[in-house]
């Protein structure tokens, strides 16, 4: 019970930091930047330019409408889990309006506001994603992409904001624009790093004839799993044992250093894997 219910803490607390940043990102660098990076808060500041609202009275009248598609379009959960950020990340900014009505760019230059964005609303969102839900507007795009296009949500989010970057065209001048289509871009690719960089795993297949020596020190001392499979060299013909075990980075490290030192004549191969989905043993 305790149990469940500290869990249920850390998982609000992370929704709400994750909020946070995100309003913040916006706020703070986004807005005096004018720059349209990646998000329905990018096209805010575009129809700011024509319409007698804040951006986030604008962005808190798109995110509902695309909170109805995810309702109806990904799942009622995530839909639930996303009305909450939803409601309070145009909140949020609407309280940073009180506070400071004077906003003006923190570093004084829009490369600077533009890069600081992109660091941290990557991370925001990162901490969202990795909850199952999101700040609302364009990340529903993004998870309706990966759902129905099978992408991945910092290439969706990134071919989404592409669009909106562009039409950054119709307010601002050509160097706003320009920074607009190159932070989404990298918006993408950090974000992935974000969510996927810290949990990339390593498959590791090793062909070798010391397979008794491998596996043990795998188990026993990296406790991990593998697969052992018998194998017939198509040249030689001759019998060996290929071993495939799935490895953070430190494990990665201490078999590589014990495969150097044991078998150096083993032969290796190493993919990256993002993402593994299983069933784990119980004690």
């Amino acid at each position: 019970m305790n149990k469940d219910l500290t869990a249920k803490l850390k998982d609000s607390f992370m929704v709400n930091l994750g909020i946070v940043i995100v309003a913040a990102a916006i706020f703070f660098f986004q807005v005096p930047s004018h720059v349209a990076v990646s998000s329905i808060s990018g096209l805010a500041i575009i129809l700011n330019h024509f319409l007698p609202l804040s951006v986030a009275t604008l962005t808190m009248i798109m995110n509902v409408v695309l909170l109805l598609v995810a309702y109806f379009f990904l799942s009622r959960s995530f839909a639930y889990k996303t009305a909450y950020a939803t409601i309070v990340l145009p909140a949020i900014m609407l309280l940073f309006e009180k506070l400071f009505p004077n906003n003006q760019s923190l570093t004084g230059d829009v490369l600077l506001d533009v890069i600081a964005y992109i660091f941290f609303v990557s991370i925001g969102l990162a901490i969202l994603f990795n909850r199952n839900t999101c700040s609302g507007g364009l990340d529903v795009v993004a998870k309706l992409m990966q759902k129905y296009l099978h992408m991945e949500l910092g290439k969706a989010l990134g071919l989404a904001g592409l669009f909106i970057a562009a039409l950054s065209i119709f307010a601002f001048d050509k160097k706003t624009v320009i920074l607009s289509i190159l932070g989404t871009y990298f918006n993408g690719i950090i974000l992935d790093h974000f969510i996927f960089g810290q949990s990339i795993k390593k498959r590791v297949c090793i062909i070798t004839d010391k397979a008794e020596l491998i596996t043990d020190y795998i188990l026993h001392r990296l406790h991990s799993g593998m697969s052992v499979y018998d194998i017939e060299g198509a040249y030689s013909h001759e019998r060996k044992k290929e071993i495939v075990a799935v490895v953070d980075r430190q494990e990665y490290q201490k078999l590589m250093s014990f495969l150097e030192k044991e078998d150096p004549k083993a032969f290796i191969t190493v993919y990256n894997v993002a993402e593994i989905h299983y069933t784990p043993k119980k004690w």
